[in-house]
């Protein structure tokens, strides 16, 4: 029986299946330690304070997370009828490294959010990388595009959005705040 190209599809499918088996193995001989190494260092040689938890439960599935924490926002609910305050929450933001299903690894911004303040902006996913293709100097820059939407977040304003469509405000859903373009 000829059966043409099913034989090339079947062969990428081997390679694919090894690939990630090879993957798997890279993660965990060398790639998560290089990854975790590095955050320590640049942690330590910043001083920007993140902790480093390695989320290990699902073997084949582990998360490096690179991140800063959580504190008290500085902004409070009134308790109606008291002088008692209820403080809200802030999450200040995470550098994910996730392993994949298949080996590879997805690099993730988690914004910063406080709770019960307006709507969490969805994740940020920076990129897939195969654990060949990972070089060291990648966790820099993924730290500094961690930093560039950190910075963005925590300096919000509406500078850049002065047209009739622009996004709300962070928190803000009344849709008397957007004025009217008044060349529109």
């Amino acid at each position: 029986m000829d059966i043409g190209s099913l034989q090339t599809k079947v062969d990428t499918y081997r390679g694919i299946v090894e690939n990630t088996k090879n993957y798997r193995k890279d993660w965990e001989e060398h790639l998560k330690k290089m990854i975790i190494t590095n955050l320590e260092e640049i942690n330590k040689v910043s001083g920007l304070g993140a902790k480093i938890d390695v989320q290990d439960n699902m073997e084949n599935l582990e998360v490096i997370m690179f991140s800063l924490g959580q504190e008290a926002s500085g902004i409070a609910e009134k308790i109606e009828n008291s002088e008692m305050t209820r403080p809200m929450i802030k999450h200040n933001g995470s550098l994910i490294y996730q392993q994949l299903f298949n080996g590879k690894v997805m690099i993730m911004i988690a914004y910063p959010l406080i709770e019960g303040y307006g709507q969490p902006k969805p994740p940020k996913m920076v990129e897939i990388l195969r654990p060949v293709e990972f070089k060291e100097p990648y966790v820099i820059r993924h730290v500094e595009e961690f930093l560039k939407e950190l910075i963005q977040w925590e300096d919000y304003d509406d500078d850049a959005q002065n047209h009739v469509g622009a996004p709300t405000p962070i928190g803000f859903n009344s849709p008397s705040i957007i004025t009217e373009d008044p060349e529109a």
